[in-house]
């Protein structure tokens, strides 16, 4: 087997019904339900417009050689409905991953989003394709297409953790993975977790938000109140 130059063709992916339940919960709010973990850095931003609903999708992984798309050419050409390709970049800010071409094609077979830790190009056209797209920013420097990397695999995008068929959410605050094996637990707690701030949202409209639990925080912590100026 060739460690570093190869493609994996299954990955184990979670019901399409799971996936979707996440559309309409904030990624803030399912983040909160994970420890606040799981959340990828915020250099990783939506680079196309708002859409009516989050991004959704199963993750399939690329790991790339710092500016080198091979490797997710080949996974565009894997991808399906529902997928979100995230690509790991060594870091790279130099070159972009791709440009307006790979997105359509990727929009064409259907994919739900992008997600790449590493700029994009042709970002003006982008912006306006329709298919969710987060990159850490732009660059008119193109890719190379030598290779190595690996489709397939666990990866670290954004400094989270992905692997194979973990569930991708997206939104206009940035970028969340649930792992594949906890994402029934999470949904559960997230859509009670929305519940309950809905209605705290509600209360700070309105003027009806209980605010006695900041001085009872503070005093358990011992922080110590002066009536008196500095």
């Amino acid at each position: 087997m060739s460690v570093g130059f190869r493609v994996y063709m299954k990955r184990n992916t979670p019901p399409r019904e799971l996936v979707e339940a996440f559309r309409s919960i904030p990624a803030a709010n399912v983040a909160d339900c994970m420890g606040r973990h799981f959340a990828m850095h915020p250099e990783i931003r939506r680079m196309t417009l708002a859409g009516e609903s989050n991004m959704v999708g199963v993750a399939l992984t690329v790991k790339t050689c710092y500016g080198d798309n091979l490797m997710i050419h080949q996974a565009f050409d894997m991808a399906g409905e529902g997928d979100v390709v995230v690509v790991s970049n060594e870091g790279g800010r130099n070159r972009s991953l791709m440009g307006e071409i790979m997105v359509q094609y990727a929009k064409r077979k259907g994919l739900a989003g992008i997600v790449l830790d590493g700029p994009i190009r042709d970002a003006g056209a982008i912006a306006t394709a329709g298919l969710p797209v987060y990159a850490t920013g732009s660059t008119p420097g193109g890719p190379y297409k030598e290779g190595p990397g690996e489709v397939n695999v666990p990866i670290s995008c954004g400094g989270v953790e992905v692997h194979p068929g973990d569930i991708v959410v997206g939104d206009e605050d940035g970028v969340i993975v649930i792992p594949r094996r906890d994402a029934e637990r999470v949904l559960r707690e997230a859509q009670e977790f929305q519940k309950s701030d809905t209605a705290k949202l509600q209360a700070a409209i309105d003027g009806t938000a209980d605010r006695g639990w900041v001085r009872k925080q503070l005093d358990a912590k011992k922080c110590e109140f002066l009536d008196e100026a500095f």
